[in-house]
Formats: structure tokens, sequence, C-alpha cells
């Protein structure tokens, strides 16, 4: 009887096990390799154009894990036009993908958003990040590791600068470990590849962003559900 039970109990927490094993091969670091597989056009290795800034608009930069998931959560936003994968925080100009994923240029994996201010406010941009990501886990967000996963706020002024500092106090209320967040001038931001852009509405059937990123991105529309586009 004893050794049913424990062949049932085994059986039981092999899907649990599954997806622990499955997320070690499906990180974020993983660039589609058969396009023909996920029903997707050929990988579009071009680099990304950033757009041009309207009258009135104000851009922030941030990183918080894979850039797949927050450039997701930052575009559901009311009053963001566009957003932009990317890199920054490194050394090597115009990474490649390959290039940051070895930890090595020191970039991590980063979004710009192109904004209203009148619309949605800096302060309440920086809540946005907050909720997207855990900003006490160390060069990394879940399956994902790596210095290029880190949690960095980019500022462009000294008020923007205050204002980081201000809502990392704000935050850290709302956590008992420490908010490892970087607060960095920003030098350049890079734009990713093109097939990184809008990966996660281009790949509803990828594993990662199924397990992964959906999972992070709901999280994120409940507590910013104010702000979230209809």
């Amino acid at each position: 009887m004893t050794d049913v039970f424990m062949n049932w109990k085994n059986i039981r927490f092999v899907p649990g096990y599954l997806v622990v094993f499955t997320l070690l091969f499906i990180a974020c670091k993983q660039a589609p390799t058969n396009a023909a597989a996920e029903n997707t056009n050929p990988v579009d290795t071009r680099l990304a154009t950033l757009p041009v800034l309207k009258s009135g608009e104000a851009i922030a930069t941030f990183a918080g894990g894979c850039f797949w998931a927050t450039e997701e959560e930052m575009k559901s936003l009311k009053g963001v036009r566009a957003v932009v994968s990317g890199y920054a925080g490194g050394d090597l100009e115009y990474p490649t993908y390959e290039q940051v994923g070895t930890d090595q240029t020191g970039h991590a994996e980063s979004v710009q958003i192109y904004y209203d201010p009148t619309i949605l406010s800096y302060d309440t941009l920086l809540d946005a990040f907050f909720a997207g990501h855990d900003a006490t886990e160390l060069n990394r967000q879940g399956p994902d590791i790596g210095k290029h996963y880190r949690s960095v706020a980019f500022y462009r002024t000294p008020a923007e600068k205050s204002r980081i500092d201000a809502a990392i106090r704000r935050e850290s209320k709302n956590h008992k470990a420490p908010i490892v967040t970087q607060v960095v001038s920003l030098v350049t931001f890079y734009p990713a590849e093109m097939y990184h852009q809008d990966y996660y509405r281009q790949h509803p059937y990828s594993l990662y962003i199924h397990l992964v990123s959906e999972p992070k991105v709901d999280k994120f529309r409940k507590r910013m559900a104010e702000w979230v586009k209809e």
C-alpha cells in the first residue's frame, strides 16, 4: 500500500518538475531558432529604429528583466504611444542580443517608453515600473539569471533621479527584502533587433511567453488597472 501511494505521489508531482525543467530551456535568453515550428516569419535581426519624439512627449528608460514582458506592460498604459526594447547601461556600442547575453558588455535588457506626461505622470510611470517586476531580485527575474536582467531605473535629469529615489522609498514599504534597483544616469539606449520588438504579441504560443510572461503581465495589469488601456 505504501509503495502504491509513493508511486502515485511521485507521479502527481511530475508535472511540477516538468515545468521547472522546461523553464530552464525556455528562458528569455533563448532566441527563436525554428520559425516554421512557431508559425512565424523568419527572424529579422536588423536593429529597430527609434521613434521620433513628438512635441510635448517625454521619454523614460527602465530595465526590469526580460524586455518581452516589460515592453507589453508599458504598452498597455494610458498615455504611452510607443515602447522599444533594447539595451542600456553598458560600454559596447550597438551591442547584439548574443553579446548582451554573455553578461560581458554591462548592458541590461531595457525598454524605452515614449509617453504623454499630461496623461501619465513620471511618478505613475515609476509605480508601473515597480509593479511590473520584482525589484528585490538581484541580477535576475524568475528563471532569467544574469546582470543583463538586473533592475535599473535610468534618469536623464537630476529631477528624475529625485523622483526615482522617492519611488524606491515608496516601493520599499511593500517588501520585506531590500530594493536592489540601480539608479543610473542614461548614457545611450540602443534598440534591439527587430524580432524582439512586440515579441509578446507576436509569439502567443511560445512556452516562455505562456508560462513566464503572461502571469507577469496579468499581475501588472491588475496592479495598474486604473491606468491600463481598454
